[in-house]
């Protein structure tokens, strides 16, 4: 069985060719650095920095957010170089399949659908929770959730992943504008918290900076749950965990790595953007600057306006936790307005991310080949209204907050396998033209690889086996299906790539 058969760069290119499964190329560096700040800063810019605070680092978690800024600043700029050297949908799916071969993408083609299925319909369902929560707050008495005996419905993901999914179907292009204008005035409330919160920051909080370390069990909220919730390597290894000290700094910036998930959703817009060897990297690169950038402002304001021992008190440490705290009551409902907007435009991104990592598997045969035809906005229009169904139903219907961890693995799983077939594609293909090139090779990417597994065995033991689970479900579909169905198995792809491709990508 040839399950580690490569498609080469000149197929893959091909494939964009083909008119009834070509999508538009409409976007730029500024709307992608748009994109990944929509996706990045969400509700988490309000709460995880306060929560690595109080349970991880103290001041510190200033650090945490610069190391895990440089790791995952490092990690997109592996997608960067593949992004502009292969400029084709499906993100990590793409770049694997050039290099590694068929079965490794498969998989992690499979892992980027947990990852966004699930993301979408967790951030819709926290936005209908925010949403009430908004309305409480400015004493409008709506609810979105109905209830019908046993069964509970609620509307608000339902309305949103609609709204974006018909905006999507109409056109990449006016989805950008309209994620654009919302990202700007998400951007604009943070910026106003920030600077409403640094006349309350008080320089005695930063100290000392980097508090002692102590056992986790000595505060209350710190320590992993059970078996189930204690990180994979501390239940393998025995050791008792702890909080503070160097060893804290390191396992906030695991906790607020999370903040930066979902760049990866970018690379998955590099056949849709114009110029894509110059403007993918650069739109990457500017929007993970802009997104550390705030993260790291909201943090120094978090932890100089109250204490991380304060914030240790707290039933679940926030922003708005620091503000309660300083008297100033009235910030709840300008953060609560901003996780409303900040959410909106990550919803859709997700979307967009979701549809075209499963355009790319489809165009390729490993899923049904009738779900990558586009229609006559130049977007895979039923593809994306199947997706949004599928969302919006899961994030209506249940209670999806429980599997939120799954993102993670999802994520830190492709964000591995690109940094390694960095130096598998430099070694393979070194003739092939890069407007970027990750530097430092073939160090630089395996310490990126390695850092990225690292952050993967601080995930908990439970979302280890649901990780195993959904694989096992993954090896069924691949072998009961996408193996006997694909198009580079079948020999249905073209040896070369045209004039026409080169022309339009060039």
């Amino acid at each position: 069985m040839q399950l580690f058969r490569t498609k080469s760069v000149e197929q893959t290119l091909a494939e964009t060719g083909d008119s009834k499964r070509k999508l538009v190329r409409n976007l730029n560096a500024w709307d992608l650095a748009v994109m990944g700040v929509a996706v990045a800063v969400g509700a988490g810019i309000f709460s995880v920095g306060a929560q690595a605070a109080a349970y991880h680092a103290g001041p510190a978690v200033i650090l945490s957010f610069i190391i895990a800024g440089v790791v995952c600043g490092a990690a997109v700029m592996c997608y960067a170089e593949f992004a502009s050297m292969i400029p084709v949908a499906g993100s990590a799916y793409t770049f694997t399949y050039t290099t590694i071969g068929e079965f490794v993408a498969w998989i992690i083609g499979w892992d980027l659908i947990l990852e966004m299925l699930m993301a979408g319909a967790v951030i819709a369902k926290y936005w209908g929770v925010y949403l009430n929560d908004l309305f409480h707050l400015m004493g409008i008495n709506f609810n979105t959730v109905f209830h019908f005996g046993f069964f509970t419905f609620d509307i608000a993901p339902l309305i949103i992943v609609t709204f974006f999914t018909v905006l999507l179907v109409l056109g990449t292009r006016l989805s950008a504008r309209v994620d654009g204008a919302l990202t700007v005035l998400k951007i604009a409330i943070v910026a106003f918290v920030v600077i409403v919160g640094f006349f309350y920051v008080k320089a005695s909080n930063y100290t000392p900076f980097i508090p002692p370390a102590q056992p986790a069990g000595s505060v209350p909220g710190a320590a992993a749950s059970g078996i189930m919730g204690q990180p994979l390597w501390q239940w393998a290894t025995g050791l008792q965990p702890s909080i503070y000290g160097v060893g804290g700094i390191l396992s906030g910036a695991a906790l607020v790595f999370f903040a930066f998930i979902g760049f990866d959703v970018v690379a998955t817009a590099s056949e849709e953007t114009k110029d894509p060897h110059k403007n993918v990297p650069r739109g990457i690169g500017l929007g993970m600057v802009l997104v550390t950038v705030l993260y790291i402002l909201v943090a120094i304001v978090t932890t100089g306006m109250v204490s991380y021992k304060d914030l240790a008190k707290a039933a679940s440490p926030s922003l708005a936790t620091g503000f309660e705290l300083v008297g100033a009551t009235w910030a709840a409902k300008i953060i609560s307005f901003g996780i409303v907007i900040g959410l909106t435009t990550v919803v859709m991104v997700l979307l967009l991310g979701l549809t075209r990592v499963v355009f790319a598997m489809s165009r390729d045969g490993l899923l049904p080949q009738q779900l990558s035809k586009v229609g006559k906005h130049g977007t895979p229009a039923r593809l994306q209204i199947v997706l949004g169904v599928i969302v919006a139903l899961v994030a209506s219907c249940f209670d999806v907050g429980v599997l939120s961890d799954m993102v993670n693995i999802g994520t830190l799983s492709a964000f591995t396998l690109v940094a390694i077939s960095v130096p598998i594609m430099r070694r393979k293909r070194p003739e092939l033209p890069r407007a970027f090139r990750m530097p430092g090779n073939p160090w630089v990417p395996i310490l990126i690889a390695l850092a990225n597994l690292w952050l993967m065995l601080n995930l908990s033991v439970l979302t280890w086996i649901r990780f195993v689970v959904w694989l096992l479900v993954g090896f069924a579909v691949y072998f009961g299906y996408s193996y006997r169905h694909s198009r580079l198995g079948n020999e249905e792809l073209a040896a070369d790539i045209s004039d026409e491709t080169k022309a339009s990508i060039g």
